[in-house]
């Protein structure tokens, strides 16, 4: 969090002798604190170029204070003029390897489970269990309707439908005996 600020060359030079502070009388403390603060360089390797003069946030509100007690004409906006707050770059620090190696880990076998939810059901059903033989009747019967329904906007007729209907799902049924040849014959290949 920011606690300091950058002074900017008008705050330098109303602290500066002969400068607009000092015919407001600043008590002793404060003016030695202030005169303190902005003779301390800071060498920042971050945003800042060079070394920058840091006043604390504490000691601009104590000015602040001091110059509304005294009904000032300088107000503390027009002394602050070109001053930035002092924001400390963050250092991060370094992550531990164990927890590294350990996330990583949990990262693989998160995307294991997410690759074998999205693929198990893109395997080879098991001939065993009836998949591919008790689909097959139900994907040819799914594509005659299919093409029955749909050929009535192509055809009048009702033997022009049936005999098309007849020949998408006589394509389909050989398609889909053509594939579960090939399962097999791989299966069988690898036993």
């Amino acid at each position: 969090m920011a606690s300091y600020l950058v002074a900017g060359e008008r705050l330098v030079r109303a602290v500066a002798p002969g400068g607009e502070l000092e015919q407001e009388q600043l008590p002793r403390k404060l003016r030695a604190d202030l005169e303190a603060a902005l003779e301390r360089k800071h060498k920042g390797g971050d945003r800042l170029s060079g070394s920058a003069r840091l006043v604390s946030f504490r000691l601009i509100r104590d000015l602040h204070q001091y110059l509304r007690e005294r009904d000032s004409k300088l107000y503390l906006h027009a002394l602050l003029e070109g001053s930035e707050i002092y924001l400390p770059e963050v250092v991060k620090p370094p992550r531990n390897p164990e927890l590294v190696a350990r996330l990583e880990k949990i990262k693989i076998q998160l995307a294991n489970e997410e690759y074998k939810q999205i693929t198990r059901n893109v395997t080879c059903q098991d001939l065993r269990h009836g998949g591919i033989l008790s689909d097959l009747g139900k994907e040819v019967a799914a594509a005659f309707v299919c093409t029955y329904l749909g050929s009535q906007y192509v055809f009048t007729e009702m033997a022009s439908r049936v005999l098309a209907a007849l020949i998408v799902a006589s394509v389909v049924g050989l398609a889909e005996l053509y594939v579960m040849v090939r399962v097999m014959e791989g299966e069988l290949g690898e036993i």
